[in-house]
């Protein structure tokens, strides 16, 4: 499929993510708005630039495989996922509501969803294992995870950090959306995560750090994976919880608010979309 899409329309695309995630928020009264807002420019570059997929066939073997390991912040899939035609944009009315399968986070029933994920640690490692997968049936898809910057306190995102490496997966990119807030914290005050960018080129990735909400760079590193290196490519993002709204920009506290009525209408305002 192709994915052709210009600097300029992938900036929109993410200010209208943005924008459905606070109505999602709003009218769901849930929590975790400022850590998919954060997410939003890697994943609109990812579906309208790099990932080879097919909204209409979204079980296709060849499709290259995305996974949001950092499940918390589904509402910035579903949106993504809605946006680029997996689903009409109405299905996520019922987002929040007893008996949806547009639940809090994500769930393999819906289409474009390729694993459930929400305990964090695990995305990568399914990932991992989808790219081996791809390796000994020869195929040429790409796997690509994205991890919260606290996903990386789990001893299982560095089992998956040692294998790929260990197993040549040069077809499989992690990409870290380094926020650098937890659920209570800074993530660097609750475990030692510096030297990050050191850390998984020690374990054997090729590593690159980034503004992870430059949409140039974002899509120059992404663009050349598999790079020629032969080993799987770590990306840390360095990005902003609760991007794109000035008044939730790096405020821990937008982790569980919920935005009232004015927010909604003040913070859509700021995103041009009012």
């Amino acid at each position: 499929m192709e994915n052709n899409a210009s600097t300029e329309e992938i900036e929109a695309i993410a200010r209208k993510i943005r924008g459905k995630i606070i109505d999602l928020t709003h009218k769901a009264k849930c929590a975790h708005l400022a850590s998919a807002m954060s997410c939003a420019d890697i994943l609109a570059t990812l579906y309208w630039k790099i990932l080879n997929i097919d909204p209409k066939n979204p079980k296709d073997p060849d499709r290259d495989r995305f996974i949001l390991s950092k499940g918390h912040a589904a509402m910035a899939l579903y949106s993504t996922l809605a946006f680029k035609g997996f689903f009409p944009e109405t299905s996520l009315d019922t987002f929040g509501e007893q008996g949806t399968i547009f639940a809090e986070h994500p769930d393999p029933a819906i289409p474009g969803i390729e694993t459930a994920t929400g305990s964090l640690g695990h995305g990568l490692s399914v990932g991992v294992g989808m790219a081996l997968a791809g390796k000994i049936q020869k195929k040429n898809y790409k796997v690509f995870a994205v991890l919260s910057d606290g996903e990386c306190n789990e001893g299982s995102t560095w089992e998956a950090t040692m294998f790929a490496p260990a197993h040549k997966l040069d077809n499989v990119c992690a990409i870290v959306d380094f926020n650098k807030w937890q659920a209570t914290s800074r993530s660097t005050e609750v475990l030692a995560l510096e030297p990050l960018k050191e850390k998984w080129k020690s374990f054997g990735w090729s590593t690159y750090e980034i503004d992870g909400h430059d949409l140039s760079k974002l899509y120059d590193v992404l663009s050349k994976i598999p790079d020629g290196s032969g080993k799987p490519v770590a990306i840390i993002a360095h990005t902003v919880k609760g991007k794109g709204v000035s008044f939730m920009e790096d405020d821990n506290n937008w982790h569980y608010r919920v935005p009232d009525k004015e927010e909604v209408k003040k913070a859509k305002k700021e995103l041009g979309l009012e």
